[in-house]
């Protein structure tokens, strides 16, 4: 197993394209694309980074290309340390993505929230399905050019739209716009709130 700071050497030498990401914590990289599962393969089997502590992924706006980057951090847990593994994906519309799920299992639900909020489809994935929103939801609410204040959408559940009193939301519910108090000394009081408290009043049992 490489220490930290050795182990961007190890993976220059062993992969002569993969890139120094520059990074304020720990060992960072960048990663072509066709080699990203090779490389975390050879981060989990020869340099010891056997937990993948979690995957994300970054849109960096219309007009960027590419548009959207997969982001893995891998942790050691014989050495205690973390390595930051970043790829380009396929596809500035339709990002596209490996999946790794054949090398840690636990990928699996990474990789479907990456989905459903970003929209990027990981090719190998074994059950790729929304898992926050609802199947046939049309937006992917952390991409870039998705509103703050979301987006009005018919409610699929008529069970929910009855309790909730409208056919239509704006997802994410009751997201902000969130306002705080400055030089609030009431830690509570002074927490970020959506400006709609609707969904947080207590409503009365019915006799």
């Amino acid at each position: 197993m490489s220490a930290p700071a050795a182990v961007l050497t190890a993976l220059r030498e062993k992969f002569p394209r993969v890139a120094e990401r520059a990074s304020l914590d720990h060992p960072a990289c960048n990663v072509p694309l066709d080699e990203l599962l090779a490389v975390l393969g050879f981060l989990r089997d020869e340099q010891g980074y056997d937990m993948l502590a979690d995957m994300t992924a970054v849109d960096w706006a219309e007009g960027a290309s590419p548009r959207f980057t997969v982001v893995y951090h891998l942790f050691s847990t014989t050495g205690h340390d973390y390595v930051r593994v970043t790829a380009p994906c396929a596809g500035d519309t339709e990002p596209v993505a490996p999946s790794a799920t054949a090398l840690w299992p636990g990928a699996n639900w990474h990789e479907r929230e990456a989905y459903d909020m970003f929209g990027i489809r990981f090719e190998g994935h074994p059950d790729l399905r929304r898992i926050l929103m609802w199947d046939g939801y049309p937006h992917f609410p952390l991409r870039k050019d998705f509103p703050l204040a979301g987006i009005e959408t018919v409610l699929p559940d008529p069970e929910v739209a009855a309790e909730t009193g409208t056919k239509v939301i704006s997802a994410p519910m009751a997201g902000g716009p969130f306002v705080a108090s400055a030089g609030e000394m009431n830690l509570t009081e002074a927490e970020p709130r959506a400006k709609d408290q609707s969904w947080n009043e207590k409503k009365e049992k019915p006799e």
